[in-house]
C-alpha cells in the first residue's frame, strides 16, 4: 500500500493549479487577440455607383444623371457619402430602399437633399441587425428622384 505524504498532495495541489491558471491565460490571450483583430479589421466600406433609373419606356430616355456614393458601416451605424449631377429635373428627394440588385422596392429610410440638380448627399443611420445583414447581401440601395422623374432618376445598390 503506498502512502502520500503531506508534501506530495502539496505538490499535486501546485502541479493542479498551474495547469489551471495556465489555460486560463490561454483564454484570456485568445480572447485579447480576437478582439484586436475585429479593432484592426476596420469598419466595413461599401460603394454604389448612381446610374439613371428608367422607370417606363416613356422615362428610359429622358431620364438622366450619375453619382456615386461611399456607405461606412462602423457598427450599427452606416454613414453615406456622396455626390450626384445631371439630375432631369432638380432633386426632390432621396432614400435608402430594400431589394434585391435591379429590383425595386420599400424606402427603409428618407435622406435630406438639396434640390438640385447636382449636389452632395450625406446622411447617418442606424441599421437594425436585419438591415446590417440586408446591406452585407446587397440588398440595400441608393436612391434620388427629381421633379421630371419623381418615380426616381438614379438609382445604386450598395455593393
Amino acid at each position: 500500500m503506498q502512502t502520500q505524504s503531506k508534501d506530495d498532495k502539496t505538490v499535486s495541489q501546485h502541479d493542479t493549479f498551474n495547469v489551471r491558471f495556465a489555460t486560463a491565460m490561454a483564454c484570456v490571450t485568445m480572447c485579447l487577440m480576437m478582439v484586436a483583430s475585429a479593432i484592426a479589421a476596420g469598419p466595413d466600406v461599401f460603394k454604389a455607383r448612381l446610374s439613371p433609373l428608367g422607370v417606363t419606356n416613356a422615362t428610359v430616355n429622358t431620364t438622366t444623371g450619375v453619382g456615386s456614393v461611399t456607405a461606412t458601416l462602423n457598427g450599427s451605424q452606416l454613414t453615406i457619402d456622396g455626390s450626384f449631377e445631371g439630375l432631369t429635373g432638380l432633386a426632390t428627394s432621396a432614400n435608402i430602399r430594400r431589394g434585391p440588385k435591379g429590383i425595386p422596392g420599400p424606402v427603409i429610410f428618407d435622406i435630406s437633399i438639396a434640390k438640385a440638380s447636382s449636389g452632395k448627399i450625406n446622411a447617418t443611420l442606424a441599421l437594425s441587425a436585419e438591415q446590417i445583414a440586408d446591406l452585407r447581401a446587397g440588398r440595400l440601395y441608393l436612391q434620388i428622384h427629381s421633379e421630371r422623374a419623381p418615380e426616381g432618376s438614379i438609382r445604386g445598390w450598395m455593393l
